[in-house]
């Protein structure tokens, strides 16, 4: 659960940029009448992996062309496992979106949850950076304050949308 929510220092941008992607599909699925729970989940799932299979491929290839070779099944394996961060960062959204597909909380508090606990995993990655990095007091809030204002601005993207 912790590389799920937290990551590694190896694949914090894989984390950050999967959790971006997972926030604008709720958010756009969520917009308006909505998609229901178990409809959000197909599509955050789908166009995670469809998002996770791009950016192996476009890994690959980059690091191919600069090794000057094709890379061999050992190194596409390490290419796979350090993209992974991307499905991985829709888990804890798409099981509260479940929540709701379950009827445990309300449609609209599962999708609020996920977008929140998305939210959160941008910010802990802000949090990670600054610790990484040695960061101070000001580069912490900065580091933190940035992952915030994207996650919000997807937030107040679906707020918009929704009302």
């Amino acid at each position: 659960m912790h590389r799920i929510v937290a990551g590694t220092p190896e694949d914090m941008a894989a984390t950050v940029f999967g959790t971006i992607v997972v926030l604008a599909v709720i958010a756009a699925g969520s917009g308006g009448k909505g998609l229901g729970p178990w409809a959000l989940v197909e599509l955050v799932v789908g166009t995670t992996l469809v998002f996770w299979l791009g950016h192996v491929y476009a890994h690959a290839l980059g690091e191919s062309v600069k090794l000057g070779r094709r890379l061999d099944w050992r190194e596409i394996g390490f290419v796979t496992r350090r993209q992974a961060a991307i499905p991985l960062a829709a888990v804890a959204p798409v099981m509260a979106l479940g929540l709701g597909g379950l009827g445990v909380v309300s449609e609209r508090g599962a999708v609020w949850l996920s977008l929140s606990l998305a939210v959160v995993t941008l910010g802990v990655q802000g949090l990670r950076y600054a610790r990484l990095e040695h960061l101070g007091r000001t580069g912490t809030v900065v580091a933190v304050g940035v992952n915030l204002v994207i996650g919000l601005a997807i937030v107040a993207l679906k707020a918009t949308i929704t009302h």
